[in-house]
């Protein structure tokens, strides 16, 4: 390992990162394991390119020193940015499952028992059956998710890196909030969006922000096309701002004339669910636990609204196509996961299908603390309102019965400190 002191994070974090996967490689029993996911490869080395549709992989002995396959290219990454002595590059006109095998003969792991990533999107099926004809004495194990049990939970260096990204997603978010008006298209909210996050540190996110208005917004995951946004319509908007490939999310949504007594208890709702997370969640409780909560209030409403998905799911590190790692742990019905310390969720008590023809979102990414959670965003939940003319002006409070809404569990109880922490962040 090359000792440098200009990586995102300090040379000790990435050794105790690589000699925490090491003990899990003994566990396995297995001499060396091959990463070809490009968030687990960062992880590890600090290693990033957008040229990951090529073939690359890290590969560990469990003793001997860790060595990279990549496009000759993409060589000049390892060098600038990367604890990583060894490589191995391969031409545009080489083998890259080759130059893999060769590689692995060549440091003495051919005949030896190897992990590998079988679920990764990028080792494919062909590729895999490549190393299994020709590594013949080798013994090939799955060992997907090996990279992650260490991801889940982050340190603080992450929590860190996290906070610049927060940084990213609220400029962006503000940013869309106050260029939208009737008569802007989406593409120039979009646009303000991204400018706003770049101007603020933020980099290139997985996934460009989510932009869409009135019945465009019950369409999944789409975004800006292009119309022009109009009177008496809302905009539901979705910011994930990045920081050295560390993302943080955000809904939030923008009313474009009065605000309905739909609308409003869709608000109302989407707050209670959250402020109930704040409240509530904290180590020891399991997904399942939480998505219920999350799920019961959300459900219970009289707009016609759903919650179709999943109620939260782990974010951290991302390249495109997405910026969650809900493959690691997603908050969902029947999921006995338990909550620890250090995990990160992007919490989406949103609400799909009101009155029909309408979906909002506020949304929230927090991190899991030793006795609750916190947010990393400071910002306001409630909906945008605006005039014709695109000015805000202040909601009307409205009273509507949420009585009937489910409560938290009873018997879970937070420390002082985090219910204070909890009561400024949600008001």
């Amino acid at each position: 390992m090359i000792e440098r002191d200009d990586m995102t994070f300090t040379f000790a974090e990435y050794q105790r990162r690589l000699g925490e996967l090491r003990a899990r490689i003994a566990e396995r029993r297995l001499d060396a394991i091959v990463i070809t996911d490009p968030e687990n490869i960062a992880y590890l080395t600090d290693y990033q390119t957008t040229g990951y549709s090529f073939f690359q992989a890290l590969v560990i002995p469990l003793e001997k020193e860790p060595f990279m396959i990549t496009r000759a290219l993409e060589e000049s990454n390892i060098f600038a940015r990367t604890w990583v002595e060894l490589t191995r590059p391969y031409p545009d006109t080489g083998d890259a499952i080759q130059m893999l095998v060769d590689a692995l003969r060549e440091f003495g792991l051919a005949d030896k028992r190897i992990g590998y990533e079988r679920n990764s999107y990028f080792f494919p099926a062909y590729q895999q059956d490549c190393i299994h004809t020709t590594l013949k004495n080798a013994k090939l194990m799955d060992c997907f998710g090996i990279v992650e049990e260490g991801r889940i939970c982050k340190s603080q260096e992450e929590i860190m890196v996290m906070r610049r990204a927060a940084l990213a997603t609220e400029a962006g978010m503000k940013a869309g909030i106050e260029i939208c008006r009737p008569g802007i298209t989406e593409n120039e909210i979009g646009a303000e969006i991204a400018a706003a996050m770049f101007r603020a540190g933020g980099e290139t996110p997985a996934v460009m922000p989510y932009v869409t208005s009135g019945p465009r917004s019950m369409i999944g995951h789409a975004t800006f096309e292009g119309r022009t946004v109009q009177p008496n319509e809302h905009v539901f908007l979705e910011v994930g701002g990045c920081y050295r490939r560390y993302h943080t999310a955000m809904m939030r949504t923008v009313i474009l004339g009065e605000l309905s007594d739909a609308m409003y208890q869709s608000q109302e709702i989407m707050k209670r669910a959250l402020n109930e997370i704040h409240r509530v969640v904290q180590p020891g409780m399991t997904v399942s636990d939480v998505d219920n909560m999350v799920r019961n209030i959300i459900m219970d409403n009289q707009v016609g609204a759903s919650l179709i998905t999943r109620s939260g799911y782990s974010i951290g590190i991302a390249f495109p196509p997405s910026w969650d790692e809900g493959y690691i742990i997603s908050l969902k019905q029947g999921n006995s996961a338990v909550l620890k310390p250090g995990m990160t969720f992007h919490m989406i008590p949103w609400m799909w299908g009101i009155e029909g023809d309408k979906t909002c979102g506020i949304s929230d990414t927090i991190e899991i603390t030793e006795d609750g959670c916190r947010s990393f965003f400071s910002m306001d939940r409630d909906f945008t309102v605006k005039s014709e003319s695109g000015i805000a002006v202040p909601q009307e409070k409205k009273a509507i019965d949420l009585s009937n809404t489910l409560p938290a569990k009873e018997g879970v109880k937070k420390s002082k400190s985090n219910t204070k922490q909890t009561e400024k962040a949600a008001s």
